[in-house]
Order: C-alpha cells, then sequence, then structure tokens
C-alpha cells in the first residue's frame, strides 16, 4: 500500500491567506524554517497507478499537478483518481469536489449518509454536481463492515465513527450524529500492514484507541498544540476541542495518547493548523514531537507499507 500526502494542513491552508499570525507571516518572509502546506488530503493506491483519493480539497488542483502519479495520461482525458472518499462535510474536504466536475463519469463517492445529507442539503455540492459529472454515492457504514474501495486493489477499508463536529451549516452541528466524522482503518492483503487514518479528532473513546493500537501507521490529528491555541493568538474566540479536535500537548491530549502506543508505531500528524507553532521546525514544540517519536506530515510525504 502506497499513502501520498497531498496536503497536510488544516483548512486556509498555511500561510492562510488573510492571516498575519507569527506563524503565517515567518513562512512569508522566511524568518522560521517551515514549509508551505495545502489543504488537507491524502491519496491511496496498491500499485501507484490507480488512486484512492481521501477528501477534495479546495486545493485539489495544485495537488493533482504537484502530484504526477495521479494523471497516468493513459488516454485523452484520463486521472488516477478511482474513488474518493470524504471523512467528513466540512469545506477544506469537500470543496473541490467542483474542481472535478469535468470528469467523464460520475464522481464514485464513498461517504456515510450524515455527510451525504449535509452535501445534499445544508451545503448542496451533490446536487451542484448533478449537473455536470454527477455523483455515484457508495454508503459508509460504522458497523464494523470492511470494504473494498476501487482504486486500492489490495486494501480493505473500515470505517470508524469519530466524536467530533459537523461543519457550521450541518443541522447535526453541536448535536453530533454516527458518520458526522469518521476515521479509517486500512489494511493491506499482501503486506499485512496497516494505516489508522484520522484527521480530525476530538475525543478518545475506546474503539479508536483499540484502532490506534492494532495500527502499523498511525496518521492522525495534529490541528492545535493547545486548547486555547486560537484563542491566544486572538484569532477565534473557540478551542480546540470545541472545533472537535483533540491538542497535541496538555492532559489528556494527543501526545499523551501517542506515548501510550508501541514503540514499533509510526505516529504522523496531519492536519496542521496555521497557528501550531509544530510547523516551525526549529521550535521547542517540534523538539518535543522529535523527543517522543512523533513525525509532522508535509505535502509531497509518501508512506509505503
Amino acid at each position: 500500500m502506497f499513502i501520498r500526502i497531498l496536503g497536510s494542513a488544516a483548512g486556509g491552508g498555511f500561510p492562510q491567506w488573510n492571516c498575519n499570525c507569527p506563524m503565517c507571516t515567518g513562512v512569508r518572509t522566511g524568518s522560521i524554517n517551515a514549509r508551505v502546506r495545502t489543504q488537507s488530503s491524502i491519496a491511496v493506491s496498491h500499485d501507484r497507478c490507480d488512486w484512492v483519493l481521501f477528501n477534495a480539497s479546495p486545493d485539489i488542483l495544485t495537488q493533482i499537478q504537484q502530484c504526477g502519479v495521479l494523471q497516468p495520461a493513459r488516454q485523452l482525458r484520463d486521472t488516477g483518481i478511482q474513488s474518493i472518499v470524504l471523512m467528513d462535510a466540512q469545506i477544506d474536504h469537500t470543496t473541490g469536489l467542483l474542481m472535478l466536475r469535468e470528469h467523464r463519469q460520475a464522481l464514485s463517492i464513498w461517504c456515510t449518509a450524515a455527510v451525504r445529507e449535509d452535501l445534499s442539503e445544508g451545503n448542496p455540492l451533490f446536487r451542484v454536481l448533478d449537473h455536470y459529472s454527477g455523483i455515484d454515492w457508495h454508503e459508509l457504514t460504522t458497523d464494523g463492515n470492511v470494504c473494498q474501495i476501487p482504486g486500492a486493489a489490495s486494501v480493505t477499508f473500515t470505517a470508524l465513527s469519530l466524536t467530533s463536529n459537523a461543519p457550521p451549516y450541518s443541522p447535526h452541528r453541536d448535536k453530533p450524529v454516527d458518520g458526522d466524522t469518521i476515521g479509517m482503518m486500512m489494511s493491506d492483503t499482501v503486506s499485512g500492514r496497516s494505516v489508522f487514518y484520522a484527521p480530525g479528532l476530538g475525543e478518545m473513546e475506546t474503539h479508536v484507541w483499540e484502532a490506534m493500537q492494532s495500527a502499523d501507521v498511525v496518521l492522525i490529528d495534529g490541528t492545535m498544540w493547545t486548547d486555547d491555541e486560537m484563542i491566544q493568538r486572538g484569532a477565534s474566540n473557540k478551542t480546540a476541542r470545541s472545533m472537535g479536535h483533540l491538542p497535541q500537548s496538555g492532559s489528556g491530549g494527543m501526545l499523551e495518547w501517542l506515548d501510550k502506543l508501541p514503540e514499533s508505531t509510526r505516529k504522523i500528524l496531519i492536519h496542521i493548523n496555521n497557528t501550531n507553532p509544530i510547523l516551525d521546525e526549529d521550535s521547542e514544540e517540534r523538539s518535543i514531537l522529535d523527543d517522543h517519536g512523533v513525525e509532522v506530515a508535509h505535502d509531497g510525504l509518501e508512506l509505503e507499507i
């Protein structure tokens, strides 16, 4: 199984277009050691030819251009993207679907019924796409069902319900229902190895923790360093947890949980907010992650599992 990190930042990317926080200013001016990042998305394949796209960010066209294997050029109109999995209905994970409207067949979309509802009613992207390529919807359930998704023939996929938060336009906002946000266990039937992927995780539940412990690689929510990061930066009055993200530091934070995983587990943070000091590779916070054996995903990183 191959996993390509197309985008590693949270919504807005890094730097965020209208943000002048120390991190965004620093990467623009070159005064900090940091990489520019597009909004969170990955692609999964068994042969580096056909791919399953996870989330379609607003940066999808740039990401496709920067990842040559997504365009195999086998015919006049072609793409390596065979299926698209949506982990939630957030704008930064779905807006890119509009950029794929020229597809010659209906877009093969895999998501939960809750996400389909949000993208048909609250933010009717699916109804808009019906005027272009159309949607071929496949329901993902969180009942432990193992499925295969076209684009990664040797990989099995199991969706897990996560406690996070639905988008602001969703009728489920602050009233979560099953399927608003999912994690995904991906297992390679050839190598026998597995990955747990969850770019948005607000609470460590028993079934999630069990999945993380069984995975060889954990690709997990790294949105914010502290719970009050946005408040301290003056960027928002919301905490990380209220937005559905477990912060890395502090009691019960992501780093505390990652420390409990087996030493053999590869631990990688993704979906990094532009305010998060771990984006500065010379920061104290980044040094702490290094000491704990935790990596920070960057655009273009490829994993072979």
